[in-house]
């Protein structure tokens, strides 16, 4: 799934992690982040929703085009270890 905002925040969190969990439950566990040019601590807490939806299911979530600063918010809130790889993009 191509996620087309250029951010993740407060503002369309609820949705994004909404629309991610029905990609996942029809069998998309692959997202595409790299449109996201903008995440603010939100965009940790529905990459762990994706992760759980993903695990639940017995898939394995991809991220891709991981914005800058995602994994660096993931490291601050100690939550690395439950996301998949998240390499920022050059």
């Amino acid at each position: 799934m191509r996620i087309d905002a250029p951010e993740i925040a407060m503002a369309n969190a609820a949705g994004l992690a909404s629309r991610g969990r029905a990609a996942i439950a029809q069998g998309d566990s692959e997202f595409d982040l790299s449109a996201v040019t903008r995440c603010d601590s939100s965009a940790v807490a529905v990459l762990l929703e994706w992760q759980r939806e993903a695990a639940t299911r017995g898939l394995k979530l991809r991220v891709t085009g991981t914005p800058p600063g995602l994994a660096s918010l993931a490291t601050v809130y100690g939550v690395e270890a439950l996301l998949p790889p998240l390499a920022a993009r050059a």
